[in-house]
């Protein structure tokens, strides 16, 4: 018989409190991008000078934007927060604040570390190669437009890795660690050629340590077909030599399926097991993970397993859930779990970010789980 979603919780807390004082030993190296985040809300209807109502949903303020086609409109946008920004910032961050041992290498200001990025900095070694790109992240009730202006990225270069980390260090960093996540391919122009170089130098490489190797290709609607063809074809590549895991949102799992020529089932937030475990077949990962909100399913070569998040409906901040998520399931499987347990982590993760607006250390997360909300 299935354990049940209490006894996972149950077993994954236990396993996560026996694991807190080796989590310092565990290393990981997470790259390449960097942004500054504004969080924002939209102003609907002003009171006065310090009450509004903001603009509740992506719908209200697309149909808002319809209507001021042929006119002219103006939307007050308030900023709720500054804050660190960029998957792999996120990730790295909330990875650092379980209790690993945390290398960044990326977009953090150069020559000069960004102030955004300095309470990171405490947590986790960072090394900067470029300047950070700037987020705004408009949020509403049912999901988030992300603004991003990207100039900086163009600067994340394997030459810039040469020269401002070194290449010798850059692959020791790698070969050290049991986890390696190098995400945000969509907006880092030059990771293809980043990735060929890994490649050419056999890192990572689990004959060296055991270790996993994360992508999040994060939202690659704006680049073309071929283009995201030959970086799931570098993915396989690296699985000859890592095992390799793909995580994926909703809207991302779909848009992969689609280059890959997969069929997209009738309702595929119902069949996002079946639709991981497709893509992890077509591609032979070794992991692929799809996350919607209201919870995550993963697929490898043994099986395949579902577990529904601990859904919110208003939460204190929505930016860097998905990559709060990717942190928890990555630490599971870091840790040795079992899938299952590995996506209550995942789930569990973003779930204490959305509803706290800051990460969990390992202790608050342990206990997270074992009390965690039921799906709504």
């Amino acid at each position: 018989m299935p354990a049940s979603r209490k006894e996972i919780c149950k077993s994954t807390s236990l396993k996560l409190t026996v694991a807190l004082p080796k989590l310092p030993a565990l290393k990981a190296t997470i790259g390449l991008d960097g942004f500054v985040d504004e969080i924002i809300a939209v102003v609907d209807k002003r009171q006065d000078f310090a009450r509004f109502d903001p603009v509740k949903t992506i719908g209200a303020l697309g149909a808002k934007i319809v209507a001021a086609a042929g006119k002219s409109s103006n939307y007050e946008l308030i900023v709720k927060q500054m804050k660190l920004g960029g998957n792999g910032p996120i990730m790295a961050n909330a990875l650092a604040s379980s209790g690993m041992s945390v290398t960044y290498v990326g977009a953090l200001g150069f020559p000069m570390l960004h102030p955004v990025f300095e309470e990171m900095s405490r947590r986790a070694t960072v090394i900067r190669i470029a300047e950070p790109g700037h987020t705004d992240a408009l949020e509403f009730d049912d999901g988030k437009l992300m603004l991003g202006k990207i100039a900086s990225m163009n600067e994340v270069t394997w030459e810039n890795i040469v020269q401002r980390v070194g290449a010798e260090k850059f692959f020791s960093l790698i070969n050290e660690s049991q986890l390696i996540a190098f995400v945000n391919w969509t907006m880092l122009p030059y990771m293809g050629e980043i990735w060929e170089k890994m490649l050419e130098a056999k890192s990572p490489n689990r004959q060296k340590q055991p270790c996993t190797f994360f992508c999040d290709l994060a939202d690659p609607e704006k680049r073309t077909p071929a283009d995201i063809a030959g970086a799931l074809e570098a993915l396989s590549r690296f699985q000859k030599q890592v095992d390799v895991v793909l995580g994926l949102n909703l809207k991302e799992s779909l848009e992969i399926a689609e280059v890959l020529h997969l069929p997209i089932p009738a309702r595929p937030e119902e069949s996002i097991e079946a639709i991981a475990g497709e893509i992890r077949r077509k591609l032979d990962l070794s992991c692929v993970v799809v996350h919607p909100r209201g919870g995550a399913a993963a697929a490898t070569e043994r099986g395949s397993a579902t577990f529904a998040g601990p859904f919110v409906q208003q939460p204190k901040i929505s930016t860097g859930a998905g990559d709060h998520f990717n942190a928890g399931f990555c630490l599971g499987r870091v840790l040795g779990m079992g899938l299952e347990e590995c996506l209550c982590v995942g789930v569990a993760t973003s779930g204490y970010y959305v509803r706290n607006a800051q990460s969990a250390t390992g202790k608050q997360l342990a206990e997270f789980i074992a009390d965690l909300p039921e799906p709504q």
